[in-house]
Formats: C-alpha cells, sequence, structure tokens
C-alpha cells in the first residue's frame, strides 16, 4: 500500500482520486505507526514551507518522513512536497526544512510579462534517466502550481527542468527518494503515467515471499 502523508498542508484528495483511478491500493496516514506499515509513501503539499513544516512537527512527522526515507523504502515528494525536502526555502527565512538534500528554492522572478504564480503546462527536458519517466516521451507537457523552486546543488540529482523565465528543476531522484515541482496527479495521462511508475517502483522494492 502506498501511504498519502497527512500533515495538515497537503492536496490530499486530487492526489487519493488518482492513486484509486489507477487502480493502487492507498490511504491517508497522519502518524509514524501507520506510516511505517506502508510500503512506499507520497509528501504532498500545498500553502507555504513555513507553514508546512510547523504542521508536520506538531503532527510529529518530521522525523518520521526522514526516518522512512532512510530506511530504504521509496518517497515521491510532489510540488512543496519537492522544497521540504531541502534545507530551507527564500519563502521562509530561518524555517528549517527536513535537510535531506541540498539546494536552494528561491522566488520565480517577476517580469517578462510572467505571472507569478506559475499556473499552468509546461514541457519537459530530461537531464537524466529516471524509472519515474519510463516511457514518457521527452518534452511531455504537465501542470505547475508554485512561486517558488528549485535551485539543486547536486545536479547529478536532478532528472528534468522546465522553462518559466528562469530555467526550473522541475524533479529529482535520489535511490528510493522522488520528487517534482509540478503535479502528477494533475498531468493528465502523462501524470498518470508517472504514479503507475511510482506505483511499481514500490512494487519492486516490496519484500516478496519466496
Amino acid at each position: 500500500m502506498i501511504a498519502v502523508i497527512d500533515y495538515g498542508a497537503g492536496n490530499l484528495q486530487s492526489v487519493c482520486k488518482a492513486l484509486h483511478y489507477i487502480g493502487c491500493e492507498n490511504g491517508v496516514v497522519n502518524d509514524r505507526q501507520s506510516l511505517f506499515q506502508t510500503d512506499g509513501a507520497i509528501l504532498p503539499g500545498v500553502g507555504s514551507f513555513a507553514d508546512a513544516m510547523y504542521c508536520m512537527e506538531q503532527a510529529g512527522l518530521k522525523e518520521a518522513v526522514v526516518e522512512y526515507i532512510q530506511s530504504g523504502k521509496p518517497l515521491l515528494g510532489i510540488c512543496l512536497g519537492l522544497q521540504l525536502l531541502f534545507e530551507g526555502s527564500e519563502e521562509s527565512p530561518g524555517v528549517k526544512g527536513l535537510g535531506l538534500l541540498k539546494g536552494n528554492i528561491v522566488r520565480i522572478p517577476a517580469g517578462k510579462g510572467l505571472k507569478i504564480p506559475h499556473m499552468g503546462w509546461n514541457s519537459l527536458r530530461f537531464c537524466k534517466q529516471s524509472p519515474l519517466f519510463q516511457g514518457i516521451d521527452e518534452q511531455a507537457y504537465v501542470y505547475f502550481v508554485h512561486s517558488y523552486y528549485l535551485k539543486a546543488q547536486d545536479r547529478g540529482i536532478v532528472t528534468s527542468q522546465t522553462e518559466y523565465g528562469v530555467t526550473i528543476d522541475a524533479s529529482i531522484g535520489q535511490g528510493n527518494l522522488f520528487a517534482t515541482q509540478f503535479h502528477p496527479e494533475k498531468s493528465g495521462a502523462v501524470g498518470l503515467r508517472m504514479l503507475r511508475n511510482f506505483a511499481a517502483i514500490v512494487d519492486q522494492n516490496r519484500p516478496h515471499a519466496d
């Protein structure tokens, strides 16, 4: 089963609906014990970086999510869920993220006739192979809703980029950890394929009886 982590600041229903649509067993979890009973997890997120980190701490999920990833179980961060994996964000100076990865979360610069937040469909440029993108064509369009974006310190973790006035690191992958700045659950057939791919990763990672 895939856990959809509920820490009080996530877009849970759209993620659960998409997982149900592809026939993937899933459930909303909001505590450490329930989380660790699952085979893989999705960390969604909407709203501000500071509010999300506060909610995670209040729910006792900050350390639990870190331990879950360190245990080797697959986790997919979505939108703010990607940003929370890093050390901090310009949106909330002084607020520490999960600190699992190094990089800067910075505001999309105003100007150039671009609307902030960035809301809409953009094409992806793949930077490296990722099992999350199995069967997906280069330049596939996905749906974004965000005002801040990742500039990863380790370029080796960046799996795709897009352009919106600046070059945006649109997704990352490192071992059992995956994350997208865009919303797979709102990205039509392309996004559903990504969720199917993540479900396959979870299934491959699950201990199977001989």
